[in-house]
């Protein structure tokens, strides 16, 4: 007999529950002959449709022009867990030891950006089930509890709406066993849903008259010329947002490496199995593990739950083939039945996978090239629905040679340190990623390899 966690994905579909959704738009017509613009955005998720969004908002009369090789929204911006999270560091703990001089900044810079996306959301209508729910992490093991009290005491000190809750109290929000209390960031983090989020910021795009061509890879770039299959864009300005995609800039091609994630969605939840597990605030959650899970619920009740297990392939590889994996889908069905044991016989309905961009600091960096005239953003490291927007504006900020509190950020002029190349890649980031296990399994100890990472300043995340 199958075990109860293979039984619950019998019938879950291979395709990804956001996207799989009868109010997808139809594509935009492909890019066909010589067009000229004042700024060329190549990557049609979140970073691209929010960089064309903010520059028609900022210089409305600039003539703007989306290249997307698929359609928006159907990468990483459209199958994600739908954190909207205020962190433009990749978590406060993050920010706070590489820029803890300027940290009260960026805390404000992202509270202040979450803010504006929540103000773009409602100014456009776009219906993507935006919750100011806050966030919930929640200890699963003994020593989690001392970092985060550290983490609440630090963050309270800065004005953070945080507390610490201990087990029954967590358990009172939602009701897991495996729960020894959490750290509640109260207003920090909106959840959305990816794939409406993209598709309203595409329409709002395409009605300030940003012209979007889909199924359009850019398959090179000289100077401000763009060429495609079919066409090319020669543009005064160009905004580079392919995320883990290879950069058509060649020189960062070593600075971010490409990740998968893997997710699960459950069928709805009846309202008895709601009250078994309580989460009237519908929080979104994450534990404090180094592979941690993520999870929420969706509008209709059905619960997500994904990460844990980054996974990199030699040599950078992404393939559509990469987004299945039974192995890794029946661990995830196991951990979901570990933590909800009162939810056995709930059924996932969809699994999939997803390809995201990480880099050696754990959140993105930025850039020009070309004298000027080109820019970057990447190397988000899962955390990028709200952050997106603010490195839209850094590019932009850099394209049209603005003096802005952003721009004199360490964070924005500093780059991270690159990956090694292959093989040496490779078995680093698979040591990084077995060491951050151990550590999980032994009560927070740091080998000796984390501990050189750390003083290096270095890592491996998702």
């Amino acid at each position: 007999m199958s075990e109860p966690p293979v039984l619950a994905l019998r019938d879950a579909q291979p395709r990804v529950f956001w996207l799989d959704d009868p109010a997808a738009p139809e594509p935009a017509e492909q890019l066909i002959g010589e067009h000229t613009a004042d700024l060329a955005i190549v990557g049609g998720g979140y970073t691209g449709l929010w960089t064309a969004l903010r520059a028609k908002e900022r210089y409305p009369s600039l003539d703007v022009v989306v290249l997307e090789a698929s359609t928006c929204g159907s990468a990483a911006s459209g199958r994600n867990g739908g954190f909207c999270d205020a962190s433009l560091t990749h978590g406060f703990g993050n920010g706070q030891a590489r820029w803890p001089d300027e940290l009260p900044l960026l805390e404000r810079l992202g509270e202040e950006n979450l803010e504006a996306i929540g103000a773009t959301i409602a100014k456009y209508g776009i219906d993507c089930g935006w919750e100011r729910t806050g966030e919930l992490t929640v200890a699963t093991a003994p020593h989690h509890l001392e970092g985060l009290a550290e983490e609440a005491a630090a963050r309270q000190a800065l004005g953070h709406k945080v507390s610490l809750l201990d087990a029954d109290e967590v358990r009172a929000e939602v009701n897991s066993p495996t729960y020894l209390g959490a750290l509640a960031d109260h207003s920090g983090t909106a959840l959305i849903e990816p794939a409406h989020l993209a598709w309203g910021l595409r329409r709002a795009c395409l009605d300030l008259g940003v012209r979007i061509h889909e199924h359009s890879p850019v398959t090179a770039l000289r100077g401000n010329l763009l060429r495609t299959a079919t066409g090319s864009v020669r543009a005064g300005r160009v905004a580079l947002a392919t995320n883990a995609f290879p950069s058509l800039l060649r020189r960062l091609r070593l600075y971010t490496v490409p990740v998968y994630d893997l997710v699960l969605t459950t069928e709805p939840l009846s309202a008895q199995q709601l009250s078994e597990i309580g989460w009237r605030g519908r929080q979104g959650i994450g534990d404090a593990s180094n592979l941690f899970h993520y999870y929420r619920l969706t509008r209709d009740n059905r619960i997500l739950w994904g990460g844990y297990t980054p996974l990199y392939y030699f040599g950078s590889r992404i393939d559509p083939a990469l987004e299945q994996r039974d192995t890794i889908h029946e661990m995830l069905a196991r951990h979901f039945f570990t933590t909800f044991p009162q939810l056995e016989g709930l059924r996932f309905t969809h699994r999939w996978g997803g390809v995201i961009d990480t880099s050696t600091r754990f959140c993105a960096f930025f850039g020009t090239a070309s004298e000027g005239r080109i820019a970057y953003a990447l190397g988000y490291t899962g955390l990028g629905v709200a952050a997106t927007r603010f490195g839209a504006d850094v590019m932009l900020d850099l394209l049209y040679a603005e003096k802005t509190e952003r721009t004199e950020l360490k964070m924005v002029r500093e780059r991270p340190l690159p990956f090694p190349p292959e093989p040496i890649r490779s078995a680093g980031i698979h040591l990084t990623r077995w060491s951050m296990a151990h550590a999980d399994s032994h009560a927070g100890h740091r080998n000796l390899w984390l501990r050189t990472l750390d003083r290096m300043g270095l890592g491996f995340d998702f």
